[in-house]
């Protein structure tokens, strides 16, 4: 497999992953402040217990992304995380998107396009 979908298939799974861990995260809100106890809810929840699956994989298969290519260049791809995770959450949590933060996504998009060019 390429290392261009490897990257790609890693960003996304990671993306989701970090979902997956709000939207348990968002059921456990207002619940047990004890640090045992939340910890129990959180290794109980299937969500977050997906999420972190979803984390680990997507750590595999990064690990195999930068077997191919250099890390310099692979690591900033990772940016394209933030981007996919803030456009997520504007339509799974309706999460306000303002001018700002639509134009520091813009701006990380250039970065990594200047970056895929080198």
């Amino acid at each position: 497999m390429q290392a261009h979908v490897l990257i790609f298939v890693s960003i996304l799974l990671s993306a989701c992953g970090q979902v997956a861990m709000k939207l348990g995260a968002s059921s456990l809100a207002g619940k047990s402040d004890l640090f045992l106890l939340k910890i129990l809810q959180y290794i109980t929840n299937v969500p977050i217990v997906v999420g972190l699956s979803l984390y680990g994989v997507s750590a595999f298969v990064w690990i195999a992304a930068i077997e191919r290519v250099q890390l310099s260049y692979a690591y900033p791809m990772a940016a394209l995380g933030y981007v996919l995770v803030a456009i997520l959450s504007v339509f799974l949590f309706q999460e306000p998107m303002s001018a700002t933060r639509m134009a520091g996504l813009a701006i990380i998009i250039i970065g990594v396009i200047v970056l895929a060019q080198s």
